[in-house]
């Protein structure tokens, strides 16, 4: 398989996974902000942050979330997956220099429409920041 095509339904297994790696920068969320138009002061202002009970600006959770995007349309299924649904929690704030674990893992098949289940989680310091699951439609080898 090529990065470029892709994983084919027939090529995926109960139990594959992938996994990343990012650093939360001030980088991020200012370009995050730009394009979300997410300027919600406890992202952008660490005065205003800084009151509230978590003491410090977070990352915006669209941003943390949007990793597991990146790994679903790149990695695993790749190219020519369609993502259908995502559904997840946001379980505790990730701040500014965080490193965030991202995975993603095989955990149902349905061959009528190429359905995958994959469970997706995004974990800072071993706790869960983000845990969830996806669906993606993945094209077959004779599509």
């Amino acid at each position: 398989m090529s990065v470029k095509d892709g994983y084919k339904f027939e090529d995926l297994s109960l139990g594959m996974s992938y996994e990343t790696h990012h650093v939360i920068t001030e980088k991020d969320i200012e370009l995050f902000a730009e394009v979300s138009g997410d300027r919600n002061p406890l992202h952008m202002d660490e005065e205003y942050a800084s009151k509230t009970n978590f003491g410090q600006r977070i990352a915006h959770g669209a941003l943390t979330a949007s990793y597991i995007s990146g790994i679903l349309g790149n990695n695993l299924p790749g190219p020519g997956s369609i993502f259908t649904g995502l559904s997840m929690r946001f379980r505790r704030p990730v701040y500014i220099g965080s490193e965030v674990t991202v995975r993603v893992e095989v955990t149902e098949m349905q061959e009528r429409g190429n359905r995958v289940t994959l469970k997706v989680s995004c974990i800072v310091d071993g706790k869960a920041a983000i845990s969830g699951e996806a669906q993606v439609m993945v094209p077959s080898r004779d599509a």
